[in-house]
């Protein structure tokens, strides 16, 4: 019997953890499930007699590595700083080991340790990263092996609500994934891409205003703001020369033009705390932020500092998520970024009967013999509920897969891994297929 630990039990854990309890038994696997509530753990655990549930404090380097030590692969569903320390032992003792992150500096510099020890560190295999790496090598090796030379690539993904659940939002948008993440989009490093062989830069303050729409048959249009950065993903795709290469995130339209208030307003910054947070209200907090007017009300103040009509969408939008509410925020020595994250989450925050949507799109540009080719690759996934939801789905899932594809031997080679290897996105893209979770392929020209 070959054991799995589980390390983190949260949202984005329970597709994974489903998948290998319904494959226990065939595949003769036990599945340790790890979480420092182990009330959590065993309630994904539920039943099944192969499962077992602990509690397990991951910052304990002594239990940590025991459980390390007693499995056959570590799969880290933890935060994403923390995977690198467990990667460490890891390779310590021989463990293989999946993870959805990106690389980090400290991952990639265990990379020469892992091959020593024949050890398989999978990282970037969820969905962003990881489905968008797999679908999109699938096209570009099939491009390349018709003789094609590569244009132009656009790759983007979303975390929405399904079509249904929008009703009455006019945000059209709940959380799916981590909030935090949301708030702080766009900030910390340069967004850059290149287009037409020449380097391009978004300043912060400018990001969601510039951005692109997209239309999928079936599901209506969509709007994306660019990711951080694309150039990083030349190298990943083998496309060094790629005259224009952009990667962006989805939301629905008139998404963008609301959080950009937010910014100008600079309530997303998170570098330093409020004084007297805890007593603040949501009226308090975005007041802070405005001129001093005794004479004026906060709503009056914020719509003449960004020249809001009354009637316009944008206005309902910010009303409807309660910012002047008298409501008290109550967090202490927080910062804007935490304070504005406490108030959406009111709003934000998935009801049971809410399902998500995830949403990818791709655009290859490319010509073969002289004559240009247009190929667009779409994905669209509905959660089944707030449990098994769009994101576990395709988070957990392929993350799943590569565990199963290293203990039965068909993932061999070690060090640091991505899915971008046709041994490996062939069979993962396959089977994930039959969960629902599929491509279609238009050829424009």
């Amino acid at each position: 019997m070959k054991t799995i630990l589980v390390l983190g039990a949260g949202r984005s854990s329970s597709s994974l953890i489903k998948y290998l309890l319904e494959n226990d038994a065939k595949n003769n696997w036990e599945v340790v499930i790890a979480d420092f509530s182990k009330e959590l753990a065993r309630e994904k655990a539920g039943k099944n007699e192969r499962a077992k549930a602990i509690k397990l404090d991951v910052s304990n380097e002594n239990q940590r590595q025991k459980e390390i030590q007693k499995s056959h692969i570590v799969i880290s569903m933890l935060p994403a700083r923390m995977h690198a320390v467990v990667a460490k032992d890891c390779v310590k003792f021989k463990k293989h080991m999946v993870t959805a992150s990106y690389v980090s500096d400290e991952m990639k510099a265990l990379d020469e340790d892992a091959k020593r020890a024949g050890v398989i560190l999978m990282n970037e295999i969820g969905v962003d990263p990881g489905i968008d790496h797999m679908s999109a090598m699938k096209v570009l090796d099939e491009v390349r092996e018709d003789g094609g030379k590569m244009l132009r690539f656009e790759s983007f993904t979303g975390g929405l609500l399904a079509p249904e659940s929008e009703k009455g939002n006019p945000w059209h948008y709940k959380f799916t994934w981590n909030p935090r993440n949301v708030v702080l989009a766009g900030q910390g490093s340069a967004v850059k891409f290149v287009q037409q062989g020449k380097y391009k830069y978004i300043p912060y303050h400018k990001l969601f205003r510039r951005t692109e729409f997209i239309e999928i048959e079936g599901y209506g249009k969509f709007e994306g703001y660019a990711n951080r950065d694309s150039l990083r993903y030349r190298d990943v795709y083998n496309l060094q020369d790629i005259p224009t290469i952009y990667r962006g995130t989805l939301r629905r339209p008139g998404f963008c033009r609301a959080w950009d208030i937010f910014v100008q307003i600079g309530v997303t910054d998170d570098s330093y705390v409020m004084e007297g947070s805890e007593d603040m209200t949501c009226r308090d907090f975005f007041n802070s932020f405005l001129g001093y007017n005794p004479n004026d009300s906060v709503e009056l103040k914020l719509r003449h500092y960004l020249h809001i009509d009354q009637d316009d969408p944008l206005w309902e939008m910010l009303i409807w998520l309660g910012i002047f509410s008298d409501k008290k925020v109550g967090l202490k020595n927080a910062t804007p970024a935490q304070i504005l994250q406490k108030i959406l989450e009111d709003k934000w925050t998935l009801l049971p009967e809410d399902r998500d949507m995830i949403v990818m799109w791709h655009k290859f540009v490319y010509e073969v013999d002289g004559k240009p080719h247009d190929r667009e690759s779409s994905m669209v996934v509905t959660g089944d509920d707030r449990t098994y939801t769009a994101m576990a789905k395709t988070v957990g899932l392929p993350v799943a897969i590569a565990a199963k594809m290293i203990l039965n031997g068909k993932i061999t080679t070690p060090g640091i891994q991505l899915p971008i290897k046709k041994e490996i996105y062939q069979p993962v893209l396959e089977e994930l297929r039959t969960y629902g979770i599929s491509f279609k392929e238009d050829f424009m020209n």
